[in-house]
């Protein structure tokens, strides 16, 4: 991607929420100059007056092509990773423009460019809908998405791909988890409720109830897709322009397991309490597993982190 000796440029769109903050200090880490892109400035944006950091304030669902290609032309990036985007607490509306729309604009705004960067487009497994109890999904396989945010990234995917003169690349990923997990997400409200009894636990309940969480998941650590990003920002752009790259942990997990070993390990007396409503039967099949071969054979990639070493960095808790 760029001439040896050369520091890599990065953009990372999205750069101040729970994905964006550690790809900064990976591509910092790296050695990259990275341009942090999102609505607002963080509060340490002043940073430590090192050069190899920048950041914009910039909405970016509210962006036009025009100021996305400006943006692109004055910071010149080798890499633009698409870290923005909304799922939890937002309209269907909302998640239709910051899923489907921004890429949209963000593949006009880099297709234009004299030297387009790679765009590295961060999708999701929801693209592939609820699964099947057969086997792993696929990269070739069926895209049947049931949700909006499934839709929307779905989208987003298409667009980057549609776009033949663009070094655009998809990573399709598995649920995140680990350190800094953001609520909205069921395990981050779990996460947050043992946060809150650890402080307090006579002001907080010591039952979560939840609907039956028959859902089988496939989980990776954020600090995962994080070596998975670095390493196609650094791949060949013949081994992976314009493919789609599963990543996961490629084993699917009871939603309710999960939570009851995220609460084995706070160390707190919680109990997790699965309640049906009434009438409910609960039969469809829900069950994701990513396919990751692809990623072993094109990036020399696997997950490093267990499920526990993911849960443990949302729960570093001193139990009262």
């Amino acid at each position: 991607m760029t001439a040896a000796g050369d520091q890599q440029r990065v953009m990372v769109l999205g750069g101040t929420g729970f994905l964006g903050r550690h790809l900064r200090a990976a591509f910092r880490s790296a050695g990259a100059h990275v341009v942090s892109v999102s609505r607002a400035l963080p509060d340490d944006a002043a940073g430590d007056g090192s050069p190899d950091e920048r950041f914009v304030a910039l909405d970016l669902t509210a962006a036009s092509p025009r100021e996305l290609r400006d943006l692109c032309a004055d910071t010149d990036p080798d890499v633009v990773v698409n870290a923005a985007g909304a799922v939890w607490k937002v309209t269907e509306e909302q998640m239709r423009r910051a899923n489907a729309e921004l890429v949209a604009s963000v593949v006009a705004a880099l297709s234009g460019l004299p030297r387009g960067p790679r765009l590295i487009q961060l999708g999701s497994v929801h693209e592939y809908g609820p699964g099947t109890r057969r086997g792993g999904l696929h990269e070739e396989g069926p895209e049947a998405p049931v949700t909006a945010y499934g839709r929307g990234k779905l989208a987003a995917s298409r667009s980057v791909l549609a776009a033949a003169s663009l070094d655009g690349v998809v990573l399709r990923m598995a649920n995140i988890i680990g350190p800094g997990m953001p609520t909205g997400s069921l395990l981050g409200d779990v996460a947050a409720h043992l946060e809150r009894y650890a402080t307090d636990p006579g002001a907080t309940d010591a039952e979560l109830a939840f609907p039956p969480l028959r859902a089988e998941r496939d989980f990776v650590d954020v600090r995962d897709v994080v070596d998975a990003v670095l390493a196609v920002a650094h791949a060949p752009r013949a081994a992976v322009s314009g493919r789609v790259i599963n990543i996961g942990s490629g084993r699917a997990v009871r939603a309710g397991e999960v939570v009851e070993r995220l609460i084995a390990l706070s160390g707190l007396p919680v109990r997790l309490v699965e309640r049906a409503a009434d009438g409910a039967t609960g039969t469809a099949v829900d069950r994701q597993k990513l396919d990751i071969s692809r990623a072993r054979r094109l990036l020399g990639w696997e997950p490093r982190r267990d499920l526990d070493t993911s849960l443990s960095g949302l729960v570093a808790l001193s139990p009262a």
